[in-house]
């Protein structure tokens, strides 16, 4: 399967909807409608899969369509989402990237010293979840992957208890994202369990869990407890949540909401209609319950 790199897709996405940027947002009738959701999903979405669209526009389609937050965004970014009535339910801009992360110990120093910075940040701007991730396996055990998370994260986790922030682990296939170390659930549950902070949970990536292990909605079932966020996608290609794929969403928003789940479900498809909003706003029904 293709990798799909967030900032490389952005330069995709930007290609592929040129037409509809010059277009103008107004062009899509999607976004003049205002919606009525049921709210028992919390709605959001990832910035990244629409990089064609300003954000201030952006913010204020999602605004219409009845999505609450607009996500995985840097510090900067953030002030912009809150002038438009949204919340950024993940945040980033600490770190080093997807492949650098918390399994190396030559990089705690400069990992640590980064989450330091950013944690305030995140509180004094009122937002909650900001993403880490494990990084390269680099042909170390799953135990050794748990220490060296666990020495790492610890020196953090305080940090973020101060601040009411929830330090949050993606979890990523390592097909795509070849050799990446926190790849299955059950993984990243073992080390919750071994960080034991309220303030250390996961992100719970449906698409990217499809591919490595299956089993969606008895997962989400057993482990809901240590997600703090929740991504969609659809398998295979990652484009729309549709009848064009293999996951049944509105059976696994069902098994999320029987949980009494309360965090965000963040769309984090690549749109593959020359309509993105209208793709956006579809798989938004498609998780209203």
């Amino acid at each position: 399967m293709e990798k799909i790199n967030r900032r490389k897709a952005i330069k995709s996405v930007v290609a592929a909807g040129a037409a509809a940027a010059i277009s103008g947002i107004k062009a899509s009738p999607s976004a003049e409608v205002s919606a009525s959701l049921k709210g028992n999903i919390r709605h959001s979405v990832s910035k990244w899969c629409f990089g064609d669209y300003p954000l201030d526009e952006f913010c204020k389609i999602c605004k219409k369509i009845g999505i609450e937050s607009v996500e995985l965004l840097d510090p900067a970014d953030w002030a912009t989402v809150k002038a438009n009535g949204l919340t950024v339910a993940m945040a980033q801009g600490a770190g080093l990237g997807i492949d650098r992360g918390f399994n190396d110990p030559k990089l705690h120093d400069e990992l640590v010293a980064s989450y330091e910075k950013v944690i305030p940040m995140v509180a004094e701007a009122g937002l909650r979840n900001l993403i880490c991730f494990a990084g390269k396996r680099n042909g170390v055990t799953d135990l050794q992957g748990w220490e060296n998370c666990e020495k790492g994260l610890k020196r953090i986790t305080p940090i973020a208890e101060k601040h009411n922030v929830i330090l949050t682990m993606e979890l990523l296939n390592s097909i795509g994202h070849k050799d990446y170390l926190c790849d299955h659930t059950v993984w990243g549950v073992e080390l919750c369990r071994r960080v034991g902070s309220p303030n250390f949970k996961l992100l719970y990536d449906i698409y990217h869990m499809q591919i490595m292990e299956g089993n969606i909605i008895e997962n989400i079932r057993k482990y809901h407890e240590y997600f703090s966020h929740i991504h969609t996608g659809g398998n295979p290609g990652r484009n729309e949540i549709d009848e064009t794929q293999e996951l049944y969403y509105p059976a696994i928003m069902q098994a999320i909401v029987a949980t009494g789940y309360k965090g965000f479900v963040g769309q984090e498809f690549a749109p593959k209609q020359k309509d993105k909003i209208a793709s956006l706003e579809k798989c938004i029904r498609i998780c209203d319950v």
